[in-house]
């Protein structure tokens, strides 16, 4: 008979996932190939209540450099800028501004 071995168990280290809701979020507007400058400067204008100056602004800075931070606060306003803009058909991300 061979004999019954005890059962032993490694303690695993406790570990935890925290998501920073309340830290600043920036919300980018990404270049792409689809839409027409004059559209994004119109969003930008309806959805984020800039002026026609800045969305211009915004805008140039999404066609000359590939993105544009166009809205920076909490985690939760930031997602529903993000949503509504990418229902507009404009590719947008969120970004952790953990430079604060």
């Amino acid at each position: 008979m061979i004999p019954a071995r005890a059962a032993t168990t490694i303690p695993q280290p406790e570990t935890t996932t925290e998501v920073a809701l309340t830290g600043p979020w920036r919300v980018v507007v990404l270049n792409d190939p689809v839409n027409l400058m004059s559209y994004v400067v119109a969003v930008f204008q309806r959805v984020l209540g800039f002026d026609e100056r800045t969305a211009r602004k915004h805008m140039l800075e999404v066609h000359e450099q590939g993105r544009s931070v166009v809205w920076s606060g909490l985690r939760e306003q930031a997602e529903h800028y993000a949503f509504i803009l990418q229902q507009w058909h404009l590719t947008t991300i969120l970004e952790s501004d953990e430079t604060h």
